[in-house]
């Protein structure tokens, strides 16, 4: 966490006055992706694992099938920038004029693609199912990983799982970013997304469903709550979306036969 964090001295006012005390807050940069020499995107990021947010991004956008395609991956620290170059083959054209500039994730992210240009083809058709006591389950473990958002609150929190275990974790001040870190983890380490869980910490926007339903997950669980398009898409593709799981309740949005009866 030492390297996703900094301390600093803040002056905290209240109803016993003021004092000076150490506090944490955590660190954002900016990270550039290029493709093949063409520069995409610019990232504002937590600075831990730059490499997979890079591949993650660019199999969420749909510029990169598979790990096949990569020839190198190079990331420069100093200058905020990851290279990706791959071997020319399969690669979908960018209909992109100019740069895009991504915010950490209180806004919409970057994208090349609409909604209407994925609503078939990522169509997801899994019988997977949770009950519910599985998915307060899953909420407990992913809340005592978060460690940095703990120290801060200043991160959000995406996770793939199965229906009893956190398979892979990541934490960035972007939901966006958090999200393509884990599925840039799996791509590159060779770990299967399809049939699998993503909980997140984030509010289901149609940026974060449709990555996730790029991927062929059924479910995906939230302390927050969807947006009406990411509701609409969910229910247009075939994805479970769960939100607002605090304590021993939650909300099942779309596709509720997903989740078993407690019986």
């Amino acid at each position: 966490m030492d390297n996703q964090t900094e301390h600093v001295t803040v002056l905290r006012v209240s109803d016993e006055g003021r004092e000076s005390i150490d506090d944490v807050v955590v660190i954002e940069s900016p990270l550039t992706i290029i493709l093949d020499n063409r520069e995409l995107a610019t990232m504002l990021c937590s600075p831990g694992e730059k490499k997979f947010l890079a591949v993650g991004f660019l199999v969420s956008e749909g510029l990169l099938r598979g790990k096949e395609q990569i020839k190198r991956i190079t990331v420069d620290e100093a200058r905020g920038v990851a290279r990706v170059e791959t071997d020319g083959t399969d690669s979908p054209s960018v209909d992109a004029p100019f740069k895009r500039f991504v915010t950490s994730g209180c806004g919409r992210g970057a994208s090349f693609y609409s909604a209407a240009d994925v609503q078939e083809e990522f169509k997801v058709e899994s019988r997977s199912r949770i009950s519910s006591p599985e998915v307060l389950a899953l909420m407990r473990g992913f809340q005592r990983r978060s460690e940095i958002f703990r120290t801060t609150g200043g991160v959000h929190s995406a996770a793939l799982c199965d229906a009893g275990d956190i398979l892979v974790f990541s934490e960035d001040i972007g939901r966006h970013n958090a999200i393509d870190k884990i599925f840039g983890r799996c791509l590159l380490d060779d770990i299967p997304t399809e049939y699998r869980i993503v909980v997140t910490s984030g509010r289901i926007s149609s940026e974060i469903l449709l990555k996730v339903a790029r991927r062929g997950i059924p479910i995906i669980i939230s302390r927050s709550a969807p947006t009406s398009l990411g509701m609409k898409l969910a229910g247009d593709l075939g994805v479970t979306l769960i939100g607002f799981v605090r304590g021993r309740r939650m909300n099942a949005y779309t596709h509720d036969w997903r989740v078993k009866s407690d019986d």
